[in-house]
């Protein structure tokens, strides 16, 4: 092999390492060009190319037949392992055993989704694989580009558009409800436009914003609200009205889950909001992993129970 250029050695032609290893282990022109399926003619080629990229006559003449050279000899075992790796670097990935599977998954996500989604997918992990471990981090300023290297899975209301590089599949459309504390004075009766509006509301924001589309289709309404506090997460949000008899504005599944827990009524908001779509984002570096392939499938079935099951009957107008 001549230098390059730049003094660097380029690779040699790895479609050698088969016939090298057909070679050192059939210790014939005939029996490596038979193992092949190419004539001998072809592999005394090969051979003799194999001879100037190694520097060594690798099979020499003893008698009627062949025998290896001592350097040939001490390449044995070193191309048949590396034939080995080659080949299994080359193969499709295997599918992994679950149940045995030990690594570490790296999930970003709001508060919503980890409250909705964090506990039924810990326990799916528990009883499906074990030796898997959750890491949730909380949303903050992200960037899709963390997929490359440190982030497994976003999930949430993902950026339009994602990078290239990124895949990504819906898991389910919710919609916005109001919980009250379940004592309120109002929190037995059905909410009309303008009764919704005259009640003190908390809306959810990592910005402190108080405006939103809510506020868009009551004033085509001729109303207004009165946002009395923000709150960070949701979680946050269900707690203070546990003290006051405000409204909280959260996903229905986060409603679901915390009425179940906390003395919380649901409540329909009388108003045409859009859907909100969430959603599960990964880089393509980890598209055909079998491992993260559970992963993805696990969360999916998870939203679907929880879409399906969660739901505390709120009450409607």
């Amino acid at each position: 092999m001549q230098q390059l250029p730049d003094g660097t050695v380029p690779l040699p032609d790895m479609n050698l390492l088969p016939a090298l290893d057909a070679l050192l282990r059939a210790g014939s022109v005939a029996g490596a060009a038979a193992e092949l399926n190419v004539s001998p003619s072809a592999m005394s080629r090969t051979l003799g190319r194999l001879r100037r990229v190694v520097g060594d006559p690798l099979l020499v003449p003893s008698g009627r037949g062949l025998v290896l050279t001592p350097r040939a000899h001490a390449m044995q075992p070193r191309v048949q392992a590396a034939l080995t790796a080659a080949v299994a670097a080359l193969r499709p990935p295997r599918d992994v055993d679950i149940a045995t599977l030990r690594r570490e998954f790296r999930i970003r996500t709001n508060d919503g989704a980890a409250m909705a989604l964090g506990a039924p997918l810990l326990g799916l992990a528990a009883r499906e694989a074990p030796g898997v471990r959750l890491r949730l981090l909380p949303e903050g300023d992200e960037d899709p580009a963390d997929l490359r290297t440190h982030v497994d899975l976003d999930v949430g209301e993902l950026p339009d558009p994602l990078p290239h590089d990124v895949r990504s599949a819906v898991l389910h459309e919710h919609r916005y409800v109001a919980v009250a504390r379940s004592d309120a004075p109002f929190a037995r009766e059905p909410l009309s436009a303008a009764r919704f509006a005259a009640l003190p509301q908390i809306t959810v924001t990592r910005r402190g914003r108080t405006h939103s589309v809510v506020d868009e289709r009551l004033a085509a309404l001729g109303l207004r609200r009165d946002v009395v506090a923000t709150a960070p997460t949701y979680g946050a949000a269900c707690l203070f009205v546990l003290r006051t008899d405000a409204l909280a504005l959260i996903p229905s599944e986060v409603a679901a889950e915390t009425s179940r827990v906390l003395p919380l009524t649901v409540l329909e908001i009388p108003l045409d909001l859009p859907a909100i779509v969430t959603g599960q984002a990964w880089h393509v570096r980890v598209d055909a992993d079998p491992a993260h392939r559970w992963l993805r499938g696990a969360l999916t079935r998870v939203t679907a129970d929880v879409t399906r099951d969660g739901g505390a009957a709120p009450a409607t107008s």
